[in-house]
Protein backbone atom coordinates (compact mmCIF):
# COMPACT_ATOMS: atom_id res chain seq x y z
CA UNK A 1 0.00 0.00 0.00
CA UNK A 2 0.98 3.38 -0.53
CA UNK A 3 0.37 6.82 1.26
CA UNK A 4 -0.95 9.49 -1.47
CA UNK A 5 1.42 12.52 -1.70
CA UNK A 6 -1.20 14.61 0.79
CA UNK A 7 -1.12 11.61 3.12
CA UNK A 8 2.88 12.54 3.47
CA UNK A 9 2.37 15.97 3.44
CA UNK A 10 -0.21 16.12 6.09
CA UNK A 11 2.32 13.83 8.40
CA UNK A 12 5.17 16.23 7.44
CA UNK A 13 3.47 19.43 8.44
CA UNK A 14 1.86 17.43 11.95
CA UNK A 15 5.95 17.08 12.67
CA UNK A 16 7.07 20.36 12.43
CA UNK A 17 4.32 21.52 13.94
CA UNK A 18 4.95 19.62 17.28
CA UNK A 19 5.86 21.69 20.39
CA UNK A 20 9.71 20.45 20.39
CA UNK A 21 10.76 23.85 21.71
CA UNK A 22 8.71 24.13 24.64
CA UNK A 23 9.80 20.22 25.43
CA UNK A 24 13.71 20.82 25.26
CA UNK A 25 13.23 24.23 27.06
CA UNK A 26 10.84 22.23 29.74
CA UNK A 27 13.43 19.38 29.84
CA UNK A 28 16.66 20.93 29.91
CA UNK A 29 15.36 23.04 32.71
CA UNK A 30 15.67 19.67 34.88
CA UNK A 31 19.24 18.80 36.11
CA UNK A 32 19.64 15.17 34.99
CA UNK A 33 23.59 14.26 34.94
CA UNK A 34 24.35 10.72 34.57
CA UNK A 35 25.11 10.22 38.42
CA UNK A 36 22.10 12.84 39.60
CA UNK A 37 19.70 10.15 40.61
CA UNK A 38 17.00 12.83 41.38
CA UNK A 39 17.34 14.73 37.84
CA UNK A 40 16.93 11.55 36.22
CA UNK A 41 13.92 10.13 37.90
CA UNK A 42 12.12 13.48 37.14
CA UNK A 43 13.56 13.12 33.28
CA UNK A 44 12.13 9.77 33.26
CA UNK A 45 8.47 10.64 34.80
CA UNK A 46 8.49 13.92 32.31
CA UNK A 47 9.73 11.44 29.29
CA UNK A 48 7.12 8.70 30.09
CA UNK A 49 4.16 11.30 30.27
CA UNK A 50 5.36 13.26 26.82
CA UNK A 51 5.75 9.46 25.12
CA UNK A 52 2.54 7.88 26.58
CA UNK A 53 0.41 9.48 23.57
CA UNK A 54 2.16 6.67 21.27
CA UNK A 55 0.43 3.48 21.37
CA UNK A 56 2.34 0.20 22.79
CA UNK A 57 3.68 -0.80 25.80
CA UNK A 58 5.83 1.99 27.50
CA UNK A 59 7.47 0.99 30.55
CA UNK A 60 10.83 2.36 32.52
CA UNK A 61 13.44 -0.17 32.90
CA UNK A 62 15.95 -0.88 36.12
CA UNK A 63 19.80 -0.90 34.89
CA UNK A 64 21.46 -3.07 35.00
CA UNK A 65 24.21 -2.98 38.43
CA UNK A 66 27.24 -1.17 37.53
CA UNK A 67 30.78 -1.01 39.40
CA UNK A 68 33.62 1.34 38.91
CA UNK A 69 36.48 1.08 40.94
CA UNK A 70 37.64 3.84 43.31
CA UNK A 71 40.76 5.61 44.03
CA UNK A 72 41.91 2.29 46.27
CA UNK A 73 41.47 -0.03 44.09
CA UNK A 74 38.22 -1.55 45.71
CA UNK A 75 34.61 -1.63 43.47
CA UNK A 76 31.55 0.90 44.60
CA UNK A 77 28.30 0.42 43.18
CA UNK A 78 27.20 2.98 40.56
CA UNK A 79 23.58 4.31 40.37
CA UNK A 80 22.35 5.09 37.33
CA UNK A 81 19.22 6.17 35.72
CA UNK A 82 16.01 4.39 34.53
CA UNK A 83 15.62 3.76 30.76
CA UNK A 84 12.28 4.39 28.99
CA UNK A 85 11.09 1.58 26.54
CA UNK A 86 8.74 1.69 24.64
CA UNK A 87 7.44 -0.86 22.10
CA UNK A 88 4.53 -0.46 19.13
CA UNK A 89 3.28 -2.97 17.06
CA UNK A 90 5.94 -5.82 17.46
CA UNK A 91 3.98 -7.78 14.62
CA UNK A 92 4.32 -5.23 11.97
CA UNK A 93 6.13 -6.45 8.80
CA UNK A 94 8.61 -3.26 9.10
CA UNK A 95 10.64 -3.47 12.50
CA UNK A 96 12.75 -0.23 13.74
CA UNK A 97 14.69 1.01 16.53
CA UNK A 98 15.18 4.48 17.70
CA UNK A 99 16.74 5.17 20.63
CA UNK A 100 18.28 8.48 22.56
CA UNK A 101 19.29 9.33 25.85
CA UNK A 102 18.18 11.85 29.01
CA UNK A 103 21.14 12.36 30.71
CA UNK A 104 23.79 14.97 29.95
CA UNK A 105 27.43 15.29 31.38
CA UNK A 106 26.39 18.07 34.04
CA UNK A 107 26.16 16.73 36.82
CA UNK A 108 24.69 17.86 40.69
CA UNK A 109 27.81 20.28 41.44
CA UNK A 110 27.86 21.93 37.68
CA UNK A 111 26.59 25.51 38.31
CA UNK A 112 25.64 25.66 33.94
CA UNK A 113 22.02 24.71 34.55
CA UNK A 114 20.18 27.73 33.04
CA UNK A 115 19.12 28.53 29.87
CA UNK A 116 19.73 31.66 27.42
CA UNK A 117 19.07 32.83 24.51
CA UNK A 118 22.26 34.35 21.98
CA UNK A 119 22.27 37.41 19.95
CA UNK A 120 22.16 34.95 17.06
CA UNK A 121 18.74 33.36 17.97
CA UNK A 122 20.83 30.10 19.12
CA UNK A 123 19.72 28.73 22.12
CA UNK A 124 22.43 27.94 24.74
CA UNK A 125 21.77 25.44 27.55
CA UNK A 126 22.71 22.74 29.16
CA UNK A 127 21.53 19.34 26.92
CA UNK A 128 20.01 21.49 24.61
CA UNK A 129 22.28 19.74 21.60
CA UNK A 130 23.40 16.67 23.80
CA UNK A 131 20.36 15.14 23.42
CA UNK A 132 17.48 16.44 24.71
CA UNK A 133 16.17 18.43 21.56
CA UNK A 134 16.91 14.82 19.75
CA UNK A 135 14.35 13.04 22.34
CA UNK A 136 12.01 15.77 21.00
CA UNK A 137 12.47 15.05 17.43
CA UNK A 138 12.01 11.14 17.93
CA UNK A 139 8.53 12.21 19.55
CA UNK A 140 7.58 14.25 17.08
CA UNK A 141 8.35 12.22 13.69
CA UNK A 142 6.22 9.35 15.78
CA UNK A 143 3.58 11.23 16.67
CA UNK A 144 3.49 12.17 13.24
CA UNK A 145 3.57 8.66 11.55
CA UNK A 146 0.74 7.54 13.87
CA UNK A 147 -1.38 9.97 11.68
CA UNK A 148 -0.39 8.17 8.35
CA UNK A 149 -2.12 5.62 6.59
CA UNK A 150 0.99 3.49 6.27
CA UNK A 151 1.76 3.61 9.94
CA UNK A 152 0.19 -0.03 10.37
CA UNK A 153 3.06 -1.38 8.47
CA UNK A 154 5.82 -0.14 11.13
CA UNK A 155 6.56 -1.47 14.42
CA UNK A 156 9.27 -0.09 16.43
CA UNK A 157 11.11 0.09 20.23
CA UNK A 158 12.35 3.21 21.51
CA UNK A 159 15.21 3.31 24.11
CA UNK A 160 15.72 6.37 26.25
CA UNK A 161 18.46 5.56 28.59
CA UNK A 162 20.02 7.19 31.44
CA UNK A 163 23.39 6.55 31.34
CA UNK A 164 24.81 7.18 27.58
CA UNK A 165 27.40 9.40 28.74
CA UNK A 166 29.41 7.20 30.67
CA UNK A 167 29.16 4.03 28.31
CA UNK A 168 25.51 2.82 28.75
CA UNK A 169 26.59 0.20 30.89
CA UNK A 170 23.98 -0.09 32.90
CA UNK A 171 21.45 0.21 29.55
CA UNK A 172 23.59 -1.93 27.31
CA UNK A 173 21.76 -5.07 27.42
CA UNK A 174 18.23 -3.45 27.06
CA UNK A 175 19.65 -1.77 23.93
CA UNK A 176 20.88 -5.00 22.25
CA UNK A 177 17.46 -6.27 23.18
CA UNK A 178 15.66 -3.99 21.30
CA UNK A 179 18.06 -4.33 18.34
CA UNK A 180 17.32 -8.07 17.75
CA UNK A 181 14.80 -8.42 14.60
CA UNK A 182 15.18 -4.42 13.56
CA UNK A 183 15.82 -3.78 10.04
CA UNK A 184 17.44 -0.27 10.81
CA UNK A 185 18.07 2.02 14.00
CA UNK A 186 17.93 5.96 14.26
CA UNK A 187 20.01 7.27 17.56
CA UNK A 188 19.21 10.79 18.11
CA UNK A 189 22.68 12.23 18.78
CA UNK A 190 23.26 15.80 17.47
CA UNK A 191 25.08 16.23 14.17
CA UNK A 192 28.92 16.03 13.98
CA UNK A 193 29.06 19.94 12.78
CA UNK A 194 26.34 22.93 13.20
CA UNK A 195 25.85 22.84 9.41
CA UNK A 196 24.31 19.35 9.83
CA UNK A 197 26.87 17.02 8.93
CA UNK A 198 26.38 13.10 10.29
CA UNK A 199 28.53 11.09 12.04
CA UNK A 200 29.23 7.85 9.40
CA UNK A 201 32.39 5.63 10.52
CA UNK A 202 33.43 5.87 14.45
CA UNK A 203 35.93 4.18 16.43
CA UNK A 204 35.33 2.01 19.54
CA UNK A 205 36.35 3.00 22.63
CA UNK A 206 37.26 1.07 25.62
CA UNK A 207 38.07 2.35 29.29
CA UNK A 208 40.44 0.25 32.07
CA UNK A 209 41.01 0.59 35.41
CA UNK A 210 43.80 -1.29 36.30
CA UNK A 211 44.66 -2.24 39.87
CA UNK A 212 48.23 -2.50 40.64
CA UNK A 213 49.00 -4.35 44.28
CA UNK A 214 52.31 -3.95 45.01
CA UNK A 215 54.16 -4.22 48.49
CA UNK A 216 54.92 -0.93 51.26
CA UNK A 217 58.03 -0.76 52.64
CA UNK A 218 60.19 2.19 54.47
CA UNK A 219 61.48 4.52 51.76
CA UNK A 220 64.01 5.06 53.65
CA UNK A 221 65.85 1.78 55.91
CA UNK A 222 64.60 -0.96 53.58
CA UNK A 223 63.76 0.11 49.99
CA UNK A 224 64.64 -2.67 48.64
CA UNK A 225 61.53 -4.70 49.90
CA UNK A 226 58.97 -2.49 48.49
CA UNK A 227 57.48 -3.28 45.17
CA UNK A 228 56.44 0.32 44.30
CA UNK A 229 52.95 0.34 42.49
CA UNK A 230 53.03 4.10 41.28
CA UNK A 231 56.30 3.37 39.39
CA UNK A 232 54.77 -0.10 37.82
CA UNK A 233 51.92 2.11 36.96
CA UNK A 234 53.81 4.76 35.27
CA UNK A 235 55.82 2.44 33.49
CA UNK A 236 52.36 0.27 31.97
CA UNK A 237 51.37 4.12 31.39
CA UNK A 238 54.49 4.69 29.10
CA UNK A 239 54.01 1.23 27.10
CA UNK A 240 50.53 1.56 26.62
CA UNK A 241 51.56 4.97 25.33
CA UNK A 242 53.97 4.23 22.74
CA UNK A 243 51.53 1.75 20.96
CA UNK A 244 49.25 4.51 20.09
CA UNK A 245 49.06 5.15 15.98
CA UNK A 246 46.57 6.48 13.19
CA UNK A 247 44.45 3.02 13.99
CA UNK A 248 44.71 3.16 17.55
CA UNK A 249 44.64 5.97 20.32
CA UNK A 250 45.88 5.34 24.12
CA UNK A 251 45.10 8.01 26.78
CA UNK A 252 46.87 6.83 29.86
CA UNK A 253 44.28 9.18 32.13
CA UNK A 254 44.73 9.11 35.38
CA UNK A 255 47.00 6.99 38.43
CA UNK A 256 45.83 7.18 42.10
CA UNK A 257 47.64 6.09 44.75
CA UNK A 258 50.34 6.94 46.86
CA UNK A 259 50.99 7.99 50.29
CA UNK A 260 54.03 9.62 52.32
CA UNK A 261 56.98 10.72 51.20
CA UNK A 262 58.65 7.87 52.82
CA UNK A 263 56.35 4.49 52.49
CA UNK A 264 56.79 2.89 48.68
CA UNK A 265 53.79 3.03 47.93
CA UNK A 266 51.79 -0.84 47.28
CA UNK A 267 48.66 0.01 46.26
CA UNK A 268 48.18 2.18 42.74
CA UNK A 269 45.13 2.57 40.08
CA UNK A 270 45.71 3.28 36.45
CA UNK A 271 43.15 4.26 34.65
CA UNK A 272 43.03 4.44 30.71
CA UNK A 273 41.12 4.81 27.51
CA UNK A 274 42.09 3.41 24.06
CA UNK A 275 40.01 3.79 20.82
CA UNK A 276 40.39 0.97 17.94
CA UNK A 277 39.35 1.91 14.23
CA UNK A 278 38.04 -1.13 13.45
CA UNK A 279 37.24 -4.70 15.05
CA UNK A 280 40.60 -5.88 14.03
CA UNK A 281 41.99 -3.15 16.03
CA UNK A 282 40.29 -3.93 19.15
CA UNK A 283 41.60 -7.23 19.09
CA UNK A 284 45.04 -6.06 18.69
CA UNK A 285 44.54 -3.57 21.48
CA UNK A 286 43.27 -6.01 23.58
CA UNK A 287 46.12 -8.06 23.16
CA UNK A 288 48.50 -5.40 23.84
CA UNK A 289 47.06 -4.41 26.75
CA UNK A 290 47.20 -8.50 27.90
CA UNK A 291 50.77 -8.27 27.22
CA UNK A 292 51.90 -5.37 28.55
CA UNK A 293 49.79 -6.54 32.00
CA UNK A 294 51.63 -9.69 32.51
CA UNK A 295 54.71 -7.92 31.51
CA UNK A 296 54.39 -5.16 33.98
CA UNK A 297 53.64 -8.22 36.44
CA UNK A 298 56.41 -9.40 36.22
CA UNK A 299 59.44 -7.38 35.82
CA UNK A 300 57.93 -5.47 38.93
CA UNK A 301 57.03 -8.09 40.74
CA UNK A 302 53.73 -6.76 41.40
CA UNK A 303 49.87 -8.23 40.61
CA UNK A 304 47.33 -6.36 37.85
CA UNK A 305 43.73 -6.65 38.06
CA UNK A 306 42.32 -4.87 34.67
CA UNK A 307 38.59 -3.83 35.66
CA UNK A 308 36.59 -2.72 32.39
CA UNK A 309 36.87 -2.80 28.52
CA UNK A 310 35.36 -2.11 25.32
CA UNK A 311 31.74 -0.97 26.44
CA UNK A 312 31.30 0.95 22.57
CA UNK A 313 32.56 -1.84 19.42
CA UNK A 314 33.81 -0.04 16.40
CA UNK A 315 31.66 1.34 14.37
CA UNK A 316 32.88 1.00 10.71
CA UNK A 317 30.56 2.01 7.66
CA UNK A 318 29.43 -1.03 5.59
CA UNK A 319 27.20 -1.52 3.14
CA UNK A 320 24.03 -2.07 5.15
CA UNK A 321 24.77 1.39 6.77
CA UNK A 322 26.24 2.93 3.80
CA UNK A 323 22.29 2.19 2.19
CA UNK A 324 21.01 3.44 5.02
CA UNK A 325 23.08 6.68 4.86
CA UNK A 326 21.46 7.04 0.77
CA UNK A 327 18.21 6.78 2.26
CA UNK A 328 18.80 9.55 4.54
CA UNK A 329 20.35 11.69 2.25
CA UNK A 330 17.22 11.22 -0.69
CA UNK A 331 14.96 11.72 2.17
CA UNK A 332 16.47 15.27 3.52
CA UNK A 333 17.11 16.26 -0.54
CA UNK A 334 13.45 15.85 -0.97
CA UNK A 335 13.16 18.28 1.76
CA UNK A 336 15.50 20.74 0.94
CA UNK A 337 17.91 19.62 3.18
CA UNK A 338 21.11 18.49 1.76
CA UNK A 339 22.90 15.86 4.03
CA UNK A 340 26.75 14.49 3.97
CA UNK A 341 28.46 12.29 6.72
CA UNK A 342 32.17 11.64 7.51
CA UNK A 343 33.59 9.85 10.09
CA UNK A 344 34.45 11.15 13.60
CA UNK A 345 36.24 9.99 16.55
CA UNK A 346 33.26 10.43 19.14
CA UNK A 347 31.75 6.81 20.71
CA UNK A 348 27.86 6.75 21.27
CA UNK A 349 25.25 3.84 21.25
CA UNK A 350 25.09 3.70 17.68
CA UNK A 351 28.22 1.79 18.19
CA UNK A 352 26.76 -1.32 19.81
CA UNK A 353 23.59 -0.84 17.93
CA UNK A 354 25.83 -1.69 14.90
CA UNK A 355 28.06 -4.27 16.93
CA UNK A 356 24.10 -6.21 16.66
CA UNK A 357 24.46 -6.09 12.82
CA UNK A 358 21.84 -3.66 12.24
CA UNK A 359 22.18 -0.70 10.42
CA UNK A 360 22.44 2.65 12.00
CA UNK A 361 22.35 6.24 11.55
CA UNK A 362 23.21 7.63 14.89
CA UNK A 363 23.09 11.45 14.33
CA UNK A 364 19.57 12.36 13.74
CA UNK A 365 18.93 15.02 16.34
CA UNK A 366 19.31 18.76 16.05
CA UNK A 367 21.71 20.46 14.64
CA UNK A 368 23.62 22.31 17.53
CA UNK A 369 27.40 22.86 18.62
CA UNK A 370 30.02 22.87 21.69
CA UNK A 371 28.23 20.14 23.51
CA UNK A 372 30.11 19.24 26.82
CA UNK A 373 30.45 23.20 27.59
CA UNK A 374 29.42 26.24 28.93
CA UNK A 375 28.67 27.31 25.73
CA UNK A 376 26.53 24.16 24.38
CA UNK A 377 23.96 25.43 21.69
CA UNK A 378 21.02 24.47 19.86
CA UNK A 379 20.26 25.65 16.10
CA UNK A 380 16.39 26.33 16.94
CA UNK A 381 15.65 26.01 12.91
CA UNK A 382 17.04 22.71 13.25
CA UNK A 383 14.21 21.25 15.28
CA UNK A 384 11.32 21.28 12.65
CA UNK A 385 13.61 20.19 9.97
CA UNK A 386 14.95 17.10 11.38
CA UNK A 387 11.77 16.13 12.56
CA UNK A 388 10.29 15.92 8.85
CA UNK A 389 13.48 14.16 7.95
CA UNK A 390 12.93 11.72 10.45
CA UNK A 391 9.12 11.39 9.77
CA UNK A 392 9.66 10.77 5.95
CA UNK A 393 12.60 8.57 6.96
CA UNK A 394 10.40 6.11 8.77
CA UNK A 395 7.61 6.59 5.71
CA UNK A 396 9.87 5.50 3.14
CA UNK A 397 10.31 2.30 5.29
CA UNK A 398 6.83 1.83 5.71
CA UNK A 399 6.53 1.88 1.87
CA UNK A 400 9.28 -0.32 0.83
CA UNK A 401 10.33 -2.70 3.67
CA UNK A 402 13.88 -1.28 3.37
CA UNK A 403 16.60 1.07 3.10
Amino acid sequence: MLATASDHARALEIASAQPMLAQVERWCAVPSGSDDAEGLATMAGLLADAFARLPGDLRLVDPAPVERIAADGGAIPVPTGRSLHLRVRPQAPVQLLLTGHMDTVYGPGNDFRSLAWRDDGMLNGPGVADMKSGIAIILAALTALETSSLAARIGYEVVINGDEETGSLGSSALIARAARGKIAALTYEPSTLPDGTLAGARPGSGNFAIVIEGRAAHAGRNPEDGRNAIVAAADLALRLAKAAGPRLSVNPARIDGGGPNNVVPDRAVLRVNMRPATPEDQARAQSLLDGAVAMIGAEHDVRLHVHGGFARPPKPLDAGAERLFGLVRACGHELGQEIGWQPTGGVCDGNNIAACGVPVVDTMGARGGAIHSRDEYLVVDSLPERAMLSTLVLLRFAERGRP
